[in-house]
């Protein structure tokens, strides 16, 4: 009995270590699949495409027909529809026109497509401005670095792309970039008012601007000092713009201040030499399409900077503090699993070399012939190995010899009459011979396989 009782924990001990290197083999080899990933952290933002009319960017403006555009266009060389932001220089852009017939027609922001459609369609305007998009025959100008985006999307200058688009048109050199803004200092009085209203709530709306708030995406683009906000609507052409920025700085050191002039954003505050440039620059490289066709609210616009700078913060540069990502448990565990599938192997492994052993202790090969328990061990010993070689065809037989085994195991353990143990094992061997004859081979027919011993 103490034998069995040894034999049956060893039992026990040996298939869950089977089972357990196929599960972790299964599992590694499932996870080389997975793609390689060198972020630290994901940033939280999302960048889907927002459908035309959705974020608040179509104003209530409206154009006449084209019949009506066109007959203005015909009589005036600059026409401006009501609504329209967009100014220039104009002795500069007359110059660059010389005695061409160019004629301008100017138009609102926040048109939907069809009323931008019905723009286009005046043939006899050669330059069409929709809010501050500037295009002309198959030409469209368009600032390409921070002073032309700045001067576009503070006061609506477009005459840096008027006069390249009158270059074009008139197959010139483009002219040199310009900076039409001009700065000053805010007065005392300005200035007062403003941080009064920082150190109370933390944000400034000035009149005429329609910033509502400060978006929630604030908490992910500046996690370590809360930021300061002031909005301020567009400025008027041709005057200078107070300079709020480097003033607020000061007057608030170490803070992040973010200003909003109409649809353009600056920061000032911690890194401000090398964090603001970047910002900004792929910021307006990305939206300012957008913004010089539509209306955005300031709300949408700041929003979408905040997630700008949440990604750029995401991406580790300047040596900011990454956010924190928790440790993958898998990824942790790869290495380890091959160790574990080899153990469970060579631990299932040398409990069946102590059952093999046992058998031969037990009389197999021996004139007498073996008795129920060691027949009984070297016939499961042989469904183990042939089930690595089984098909669709030979698993029905060897399913059915595994079935009659259990049944020889369990009238062992139940000390049943040794001729019903017997009639169990020759069925069982049966049904693995013919699984062996099926797989077509023939050393893993019961009678050669127990002949030689296991050997």
């Amino acid at each position: 009995m103490a034998d069995r009782s040894r034999r049956r924990r060893v039992e026990l001990l040996r298939w869950p270590l089977l089972g357990m290197a196929v599960l972790v083999l299964v599992v590694f080899l499932l996870a080389q699949r997975q793609s390689l990933d060198v972020s630290y952290g994901r940033s939280p933002t999302t960048a889907n495409a927002v459908p035309e009319g959705s974020a608040g960017e179509l104003s209530d403006a409206s154009v006449p027909t084209v019949a009506e555009m066109t007959a203005l266009v015909g009589a005036a060389p600059v026409v401006r529809l009501p609504g329209a932001v967009a100014r220039w220089d104009e002795a500069a852009v007359r110059a660059a026109i010389g005695g061409d017939d160019v004629r301008i027609l100017v138009a609102p922001p926040g048109l939907d497509k069809t009323e931008r459609e019905l723009v286009r369609g005046v043939e006899n305007a050669r330059i069409r401005v929709i809010g501050t998009e500037v295009t002309g025959g198959f030409y469209a100008a368009t600032a390409d670095r921070l002073t032309g985006w700045r001067a576009q999307f503070v006061a609506g200058d477009v005459t840096g792309p008027l006069l390249a688009l009158v270059a074009a048109l008139r197959e010139l050199p483009s002219p040199d970039d310009r900076d039409g803004l001009r700065w000053r200092e805010p007065t005392a009085p300005e200035l007062a008012a403003v941080t009064a209203d920082l150190r109370a709530t933390g944000w400034h709306v000035a009149d005429g601007a329609t910033l509502t708030g400060v978006p929630k995406a604030a908490d992910d683009a500046f996690p370590d000092a809360a930021g300061l906000y002031v909005a301020l609507p567009r400025q008027p052409f041709g005057t200078p713009v107070p300079r709020y920025g480097p003033a607020l700085a000061g007057a608030f050191p170490g803070r992040p201040v973010v200003v909003m002039y109409g649809s353009w954003v600056e920061y000032h505050g911690p890194r401000a030499a090398d964090f603001a440039e970047l910002a900004g620059a792929s910021f307006y490289a990305r939206f300012a399409e957008r913004f010089s066709r539509y209306d955005y609210p300031q709300d949408n616009v700041l929003h979408a900077w905040l997630n700008q700078v949440t990604d750029i913060r995401y991406a580790g540069l300047f040596d900011r503090p990454l956010p924190y990502r928790p440790a993958d448990p898998l990824r942790v565990a790869l290495p380890v699993l091959p160790w574990i599938f080899a153990g469970c192997v060579v631990a299932f492994l040398g409990l069946s070399a102590r059952s093999l052993l046992r058998l031969r202790g037990a009389g197999f090969g021996t004139a007498g012939g073996p008795g129920p328990s060691a027949r009984l061990a070297a016939l499961t010993a042989l469904a183990v190995e042939m089930s690595l070689l089984t098909d669709r065809r030979s698993d029905p037989a060897l399913t059915r010899g595994i079935g009659v085994l259990q049944a020889a195991r369990s009238a062992l353990a139940e000390d049943l009459p040794a001729g019903h143990v017997g009639r169990l094992l020759d069925d069982a061997e049966a049904e693995l011979d013919a699984c062996a004859r099926t797989l077509g081979v023939p050393g893993y027919r019961p009678a050669g396989y127990l002949q030689g011993g296991l050997a």
